[in-house]
């Protein structure tokens, strides 16, 4: 299983970012910060880095209170993140599997809501392509 999930588009990052945003905002989730990598690491001296690459970070607020509360390490996974960047000249937009992440506490109960919010994040994407 991978631990990952992606999707090509053939819309510019920017596109894309404002296609997420819009099915995110209709699933309950919103994108609570958006970091431009690129820029960051050029502001910081690594100008080798010229790759198109963002990456947000996403939540919903009633999910992300529920996951915590039944068990505090949750947090440490949170908030989720979905990625956009270009290689090869193309668009791609991913996330790693909440499932992925949960998994690692071996907890059914976490583990069906991840399925359910990987669900949700994976049909954002699919949306957003």
């Amino acid at each position: 299983m991978d631990f990952y999930y992606t999707v090509l588009t053939s819309k510019t990052i920017d596109e894309a970012i404002a296609s997420i945003e819009q099915n995110l905002k209709e699933n309950k989730f919103g994108i609570l910060w958006r970091l431009n990598l690129t820029e960051t690491l050029q502001e910081k001296g690594v100008n080798s880095f010229k790759k198109p690459y963002q990456i947000l970070e996403v939540c919903n607020p009633v999910e992300a209170a529920r996951v915590i509360a039944h068990n505090p390490l949750v947090g440490y996974f949170l908030p989720c993140k979905i990625t956009v960047y270009e290689e090869e000249g193309k668009t791609k937009i991913g996330l790693p599997k909440p499932t992925a992440m949960i998994g690692l506490l071996n907890d059914a109960e976490l583990i069906s809501i991840a399925e359910e919010i990987e669900g949700i994040l994976i049909d954002v994407l699919e949306k957003s392509k």
